[in-house]
């Protein structure tokens, strides 16, 4: 069984709130930390800390946007977005504050714990990693990459997924292709999936301007050029997130550490 609560913390000057999901009992159970992308937490990340209970996981949904969000309107959206990403010490102490709320959750296992990323909330649990942050592994859905810098990443002992499609003007295979290879002279482990025909955000249903499902292929509201839903490849993305949960802190991390 999986319990859910809302969860309100203070930081940059807001209230924000998060959802909270973990399974009915005790623990310890490993812990997942999860970041929205730039139109704000919404019913896909909630779905997603509770998919995440539903296999054992205590999942905290963080937010950053004091539970606002910015269906079809991506100027407001940008104008708050776009300062917050270039302002890497505002970043840490948004993704710092969030992970305080989840690693104070009663039986949250403190040394199996994980970063899940969409957009910009990819870009601080990618901030948060390499300031230091223990996480045992990372995911990022095309995220926003911060510099391709080898020495922010030496001491970084997560294993890194990125995610993105082939047609993503916002977080490109190029750019992946830099970044990863900071990664790799640092001597982190990473894996990248690259989706073919997929473009930003491919996995948001396309929605109504009130928030609802189109139940089509296109947004009926304004959104940010490039972006695109493919359904086929948001499953597979969330597959793969899965299995890099379940190698390094899920039931099945203990034994694939064997030789």
């Amino acid at each position: 069984m999986v319990v859910t609560r809302e969860v309100t913390y203070e930081v940059d000057g807001l209230t924000m709130v998060a959802h909270l999901a973990r399974p009915d009992d005790k623990g310890p159970r490993p812990a997942v930390l999860i970041g929205h992308d730039g139109i704000g937490l919404d019913d896909y990340q909630r779905s997603r800390a509770d998919d995440l209970a539903k296999h054992g996981y205590i999942a905290l949904a963080m937010d950053y946007h004091a539970g606002r969000t910015f269906f079809g309107d991506p100027q407001a959206m940008l104008a708050r977005v776009m300062p917050l990403m270039a302002d890497p010490a505002r970043m840490h102490a948004i993704g710092h504050a969030a992970l305080g709320v989840l690693l104070a959750v009663p039986g949250a296992d403190h040394d199996r714990l994980a970063a899940l990323g969409y957009g910009a909330g990819g870009r601080i649990m990618l901030e948060l990693a390499s300031a230091g942050v223990p996480f045992k592994a990372l995911a990022a859905i095309h995220p926003g990459l911060p510099p391709a810098r080898t020495e922010d990443w030496i001491d970084v002992g997560a294993a890194v997924l990125l995610c993105t499609g082939s047609e993503d003007p916002l977080c490109t295979p190029g750019q992946l292709f830099t970044f990863t290879s900071a990664l790799e002279d640092a001597g982190v482990d990473w894996r990248v999936n690259v989706y073919g025909g997929a473009k930003h955000a491919f996995w948001a249903a396309p929605m109504n301007p009130d928030g609802s499902l189109t139940g089509g292929t296109t947004h009926a509201i304004a959104t940010v050029p490039g972006v695109g839903h493919h359904a086929l490849h948001a499953t597979r993305a969330w597959r793969a997130v899965l299995d890099l949960l379940d190698e390094t802190i899920g039931a099945s991390s203990a034994s694939m550490k064997q030789p």
